[in-house]
């Protein structure tokens, strides 16, 4: 698959902080009135991937809109706090090396639904602020995150975007934002149509490895082959 850039969802294909955020949230719903109500990992993989707004309305239906405002906004406090506190390896297997060998042949971005200063902090914690040209989120636009892809592929000249995801709602996007969709299988959701789906992170080094590298380890497995015959 020929790309000429690479964009990344965040929860459910580079880490998993519902465990995380399912407390932080429990806390801030609880200290606004909620004491009963408590947030699951489980009810974050179904919700992760839609706006915060959307996930508010889940959360506390019968709440107002202003009283989920006030709670969203304790919510990603006490969120930011305990990610930044966390010392616990959430990402993904071999995400780190996977981004860190794909940023040296191609430009990668990350569009998530997340709000703002989200992806910086994933990126802070994870180390990989060097390896991504571009980043966009819902809470600095306040727009979907089909609408977000195609500002940031606009943006950056892109010709050939993928976008890769886990879940319907990625795929959903990628399609209206007319970006072909890779679908993490690993992570939170089901998907039945895609252009191409990975099991892990290191599959996406046969999948968008560089024309020049592939025939060079071709010569490689082939010399190697007639040596050993």
């Amino acid at each position: 698959m020929y790309t000429d850039g690479i964009i990344f969802d965040v929860d459910g294909t580079l880490w998993d902080s519902t465990g995380l955020v399912a407390k932080a949230w429990t806390k801030a719903v609880s200290e606004c009135g909620y004491p009963d109500r408590i947030v699951t990992s489980d009810e974050l993989k179904g919700l992760f991937g839609k706006t915060m707004a959307v996930i508010a309305r889940c959360l506390l239906p019968d709440a107002t809109e202003e009283t989920r405002e006030k709670i969203m906004t304790k919510c990603c406090i006490y969120e930011h706090q305990v990610l930044e506190e966390n010392e616990t390896d959430i990402c993904y297997p071999q995400v780190r090396q996977v981004i860190r060998k794909l940023c040296m042949g191609h430009r990668l971005f990350i569009v998530s639904n997340c709000q703002s200063g989200y992806i910086e902090l994933f990126l802070k914690k994870a180390g990989l602020g060097d390896c991504i040209t571009d980043i966009e989120c819902y809470g600095n636009t306040k727009q979907g995150k089909a609408e977000n892809m195609r500002m940031l592929v606009e943006r950056n000249g892109l010709k050939a975007p993928v976008y890769i995801g886990d879940t319907q709602g990625d795929c959903d996007a990628s399609r209206e934002a007319g970006v072909p969709f890779v679908y993490a299988s690993y992570g939170f959701g089901e998907v039945t149509d895609c252009a191409a789906s990975i099991n892990g992170m290191q599959d996406l080094f046969s999948m968008f490895q560089d024309p020049e590298q592939k025939a060079k380890d071709k010569l490689l497995t082939d010399t190697e082959f007639k040596r050993e015959g």
